[in-house]
């Protein structure tokens, strides 16, 4: 016998009064937060209670009583089903607004640290065409929406190239036009699309692990340079030529096509071989007088212009006087590193994925800079006591980790090391608070700290702040900077 449904409520002239995490907005309903995506604040609505906990209750806006002065339209049609540009229905400056307080929040909350005044958030001088790369995906059946479903006694089963539904591991969206990524990425999904339809290509089945075309990752650089990688689900060689063929032929400027089979039953294509079919295996981006080859699987962050703006702050932070030992940490393929590299004596670099520290070692090289070594191997590993004592107690350590944040193991061995001067890059407040905290506790002080918009109109938002050490008493040591 099946579970009893729940009976959840439906709260009249709900009044959504802030923003919350995951993009989501927030009400209060007899003292119960109540979570709400797609509102915004200022906006009063009826709400179908879906979800009830101890604490809090999410639900669906199902009519709006008033609607937000704050609205904005949306320029995207396929908002509010894509998911991925949920703040889309306000303002930019709105949106930037409320990612400050969002961070001083974290920080004050979590953190429970003296902390001086947040800088103004930096942002992105592009809200819309401002990622470099996008992965779409194949399906033999698209998303349809409850309007379609409603309009047709049979819905037909239709292909799709786009993103996936939110929390649907098998609903792919088929995208017309997307905001995200600059000319000609909309130009090629569509032509391959419209090439595999006309000759009857099978679109992959994401339940079954079946069909022919299955991922398209298209890459975009500052210099104009665009990588397209196509991932096929079956290594049929006549088919696949057929395509890459002709789309070389229709984007003759396209720096690097390159294509991979992935049999496997999930998409990642870090351990597969991707070759070759015409242009290079790469492409350049440029910083300042500093050029990084992108290769198919490099990571670069994915808003290049607002990369540079992050980097200017973490070199000023680091307030570097060309004598230091700079340790790099969760380096990547070196970005930071050799972006202050030509301020520092020494930088070493340290990353868990090998094949990031082989393109931060091509960088360096690319570049003429010699004052740069990389490791690679798990952080609480790789960072101990031994390696300090053989690349000598760092200066300065710039910390770049995943949205986990820094792993207690490292904590420890930066601790220990006591460089004068920690930078620390953040895409999560609510972990940077936690560890900023452990760090303060240990002899270090926020000096600075200040927000970087990399992502407009979603909630994700990154954070650099500058810490230094503290002596016995409390004060910055004597010739410290």
């Amino acid at each position: 016998m099946g579970r009893k449904k729940a009976n959840h409520p439906l709260i009249e002239s709900l009044e959504i009064v802030a923003v919350a995490a995951e993009g989501k907005a927030l009400g209060r309903w007899n003292d119960i937060v109540v979570f709400v995506p797609m509102a915004v604040p200022g906006d009063v609505v009826d709400v179908q209670v879906c979800c009830k906990r101890r604490r809090y209750m999410e639900g669906r806006i199902v009519r709006f009583v008033r609607r937000s002065p704050l609205r904005v339209e949306p320029v995207c049609e396929h908002f509010g089903v894509c998911g991925g540009c949920k703040w889309q229905n306000m303002p930019y400056d709105e949106q930037l607004r409320f990612k400050q307080e969002q961070v001083a929040e974290q920080l004050k909350r979590i953190g429970g640290i003296e902390l001086p005044e947040i800088g103004p958030i930096r942002g992105s001088r592009q809200t819309l065409f401002y990622r470099n790369k996008l992965e779409f995906t194949f399906s033999d059946r698209r998303w349809l929406t409850p309007e379609e479903i409603a309009a047709q006694d049979e819905p037909a089963r239709e292909p799709a190239l786009g993103f996936h539904i939110p929390g649907l591991f098998d609903k792919v969206l088929d995208i017309r036009k997307c905001w995200l990524q600059p000319d000609p990425s909309n130009a090629i999904r569509q032509e391959v699309r419209a090439f595999c339809i006309d000759l009857g290509y099978s679109f992959y089945d994401i339940r079954e692990h079946r069909g022919l075309m299955r991922n398209l990752i298209v890459r975009t650089a500052s210099t104009g340079e665009v990588m397209a990688i196509v991932v096929f689900g079956e290594d049929d060689r006549e088919r696949i030529d057929a395509l890459l063929s002709h789309t070389k032929e229709r984007f003759p400027g396209l720096a690097s096509l390159m294509w991979v089979v992935n049999t496997k039953l999930n998409d990642t294509i870090g351990d597969l071989e991707i070759r070759l079919h015409s242009g290079r295996d790469h492409i350049f981006e440029e910083m300042e007088s500093l050029r990084f080859k992108v290769g198919p699987k490099s990571f670069y962050q994915t808003n290049s212009s607002q990369a540079y703006e992050l980097y200017k702050i973490v070199r000023e932070f680091a307030a570097l006087t060309g004598q230091e030992t700079v340790y790099d940490l969760y380096t990547g393929t070196g970005t930071i590193a050799n972006f202050v590299a030509a301020r520092a004596s020494r930088v070493i670099g340290v990353e868990y994925v090998p094949e990031a520290i082989e393109d931060a070692r091509t960088n360096s090289r690319l570049n003429g800079i010699d004052n740069t070594t990389f490791y690679a191997g798990d952080m609480k590993d790789v960072l101990d006591e031994a390696f300090v004592e053989r690349n000598g107690r760092p200066d300065v350590v710039i910390l770049d980790p995943p949205r986990a944040g820094i792993h207690e193991d490292v904590a420890r061995t930066i601790l220990g090391a006591a460089p004068g001067r920690i930078v620390y890059v953040s895409c999560n407040p609510e972990t940077l608070a936690r560890d900023l905290a452990l760090l303060t506790k240990k002899g270090y002080r926020v000096e600075s700290s200040t927000p970087v918009d990399m992502f407009p109109h979603t909630e994700h938002i990154e954070t650099v702040c500058a810490l230094s050490k503290l002596d016995i008493h409390g004060k910055k040591p004597s010739g410290r900077r």
